[in-house]
């Protein structure tokens, strides 16, 4: 698996370098917040790339620098004259690179954490106190700088919590200003853009979207045929109006209803799709193919690379009807590829499959027209917004490729499916009822793998458990559960014991990402 292609774009470009963390992805997203062009690239890639940059941030990793086989850059990289912010594992792989020394520390620092801005000023922390919370999240500390470097923070356990070079532009931090966490993070980290890299803040939606159209328009050609994988969520919707507004009629949409979407939902993209946007779309309804090659699967990852395999057939079969097709279009977007696997080469854990990350282009025949591939969730909505979709459509919360296969633990079943589908409906009824919805991320029914006993009308039941699940996120690479309202959980717990025949149990999950996932499975 290779990362995202690079976008062409005049732009100044500022490099993230992904060190295996799982939320490197967070620092491109906010220097993007930040109006700045921002590209994931991988640590040996970044010497032969750096002249293209106008600031590189490093990232953090579960390795220590001293490691033999912890990924590195050149050390040369550091004479070129490009600005470098080292977070946590950045930071003291710079350290170790330049001559300083790193050790396992005594006191490991994970969580929140206060530092003293110390030392010369420094344009890192300029209109910021001289007393900050951040958030730590490292076992090893740097012990020695190397020469030239001073310290310009600390905290009672690190004497090195920020650093940098008296000559050069150069700089390290030990916590994570990334993430929300750390509530001047977006400061520091526009300190460093502006202040440092004298940025030109020239990145936008706006500018996404004519570049992307005009890439489109050139990869395509005048000849051949885009086919999208539509889903009718805020990714697919959103990459098949900006393509066909690149390419126009040349695009054809594949609906392929897998019998596991939500209630009511394969009418409703058809009536969109086919009324208002007038794209040629195909429907193909292939509820029980998919529900056959379910049958008696219970694991996790079997089920997602069996409803991949299903949805590479139905897509085999229906886009022969498609003359000229050469290009396959999807919406995936970086935390699917972050969650299936290091995007870039790195260390991060394999989270889940996505089926729709990897695999498909080969599978099919087709070559890849990802346009979303580098961008996040709330990016896409932007872009949405700026094509005109309507707001029943850029709002939608996400919902997984594999639908609610995946949201039945255990074996899936149609009897199951139903159950679920009649059950997340008043969920989601309700929390829209009163605009709870509006602040979260997700919302959904989950049904359990276990059944308990229950009373009802004086008779004993042995029926499912039905998990409500809300959170809210930015960006899904973290999420915290949602404190919705009393009344209208119960009335969430009430409907569906009285209304959805199979459940008599309702449980509210209050699990935050991490440790654990949006998705059950």
């Amino acid at each position: 698996m290779t990362g995202p292609a690079a976008v062409k774009t005049d732009h100044q470009r500022f490099f993230v370098v992904d060190f295996g963390s799982q939320y490197a992805q967070l620092i491109a997203r906010r220097v993007r917040e930040l109006g700045c062009f921002a590209e994931m690239v991988m640590p040996h890639d970044l010497e032969s790339r750096l002249d293209e940059a106008q600031g590189v941030i490093f990232s953090g990793s579960p390795w220590s620098a001293y490691d033999d086989e912890a990924p590195r850059v050149a050390a040369a990289i550091y004479d070129r004259g490009v600005p470098i912010l080292g977070i946590c594992y950045g930071m003291q792989l710079t350290t170790h690179l330049l001559g300083g020394t790193v050790e396992k520390a005594t006191a490991r620092e994970y969580g929140p954490a206060r530092i003293e801005v110390t030392g010369e000023d420094s344009v890192l922390f300029a209109g910021l106190d001289t007393e900050l919370d951040v958030w730590m999240s490292h076992g090893d500390r740097v012990e020695a700088l190397p020469e030239g470097f001073v310290s310009i923070a600390k905290t009672h356990n690190a004497p090195f919590a920020a650093t940098r070079h008296v000559d050069k532009p150069i700089y390290g931090v030990q916590f994570h200003p990334e993430v929300t966490h750390t509530p001047f993070g977006t400061q520091i980290l526009r300190n460093f853009l502006y202040g440092v890299c004298d940025a030109a803040g020239d990145w936008t939606m706006r500018s996404f979207v004519e570049e992307a159209c005009e890439k489109i328009a050139a990869e395509v050609g005048q000849d051949e045929q885009v086919i999208c994988g539509l889903s009718g969520g805020v990714d697919s919707t959103v990459a098949a109006i900006l393509i066909h507004k690149a390419i126009g009629d040349r695009l054809t949409c594949i609906f392929v209803d897998n019998g596991l979407l939500r209630q009511g939902e394969a009418q409703q993209v058809l009536d969109t799709f086919r009324n208002k946007y007038a794209i040629p779309l195909i429907f193909a309804d292939a509820g029980k193919q998919f529900l056959d090659a379910l049958a008696g699967v219970t694991d996790p990852e079997i089920k997602r690379k069996r409803i991949g395999h299903e949805f590479v057939e139905v897509f085999k079969h229906h886009a022969k009807d498609v003359e000229n097709a050469a290009w396959l279009a999807q919406g995936t977007l970086y935390p699917d590829v972050v969650e299936s696997q290091s995007a870039f080469g790195g260390a991060s854990v394999t989270i889940k499959t996505h089926h729709n990350v990897g695999g498909l282009p080969e599978e099919l025949g087709f070559k890849l027209l990802e346009p979303f591939r580098a961008l996040f969730k709330d990016e896409v909505r932007a872009i949405g917004r700026e094509l005109g979709v309507p707001p029943e459509f850029v709002e939608r919360q996400p919902f997984p490729g594999p639908g609610l296969g995946v949201r039945i633990a255990g074996e899936v079943t149609p009897e199951r499916v139903a159950v679920l589908q009649e059950a997340d409906a008043i969920v989601r009824e309700e929390i829209e009822r009163d605009g709870h919805h509006k602040k979260l991320w997700q919302y959904f029914g989950v049904l359990a793998p276990v059944k308990t006993v229950g009373v009802m009308g004086d008779e004993r039941t042995y029926e499912n458990v039905l998990a409500v699940r809300a959170v809210e996120s930015t960006d899904a690479m973290t999420a915290d559960w949602a404190d919705l309202p009393r009344e209208v959980l119960g009335r969430i717990s009430n409907r569906i014991i009285n209304e959805v025949r199979g459940v008599n149990r309702v449980v509210y999950d209050i699990s935050t990402k991490p440790p654990a996932t949006i998705e059950w499975e």
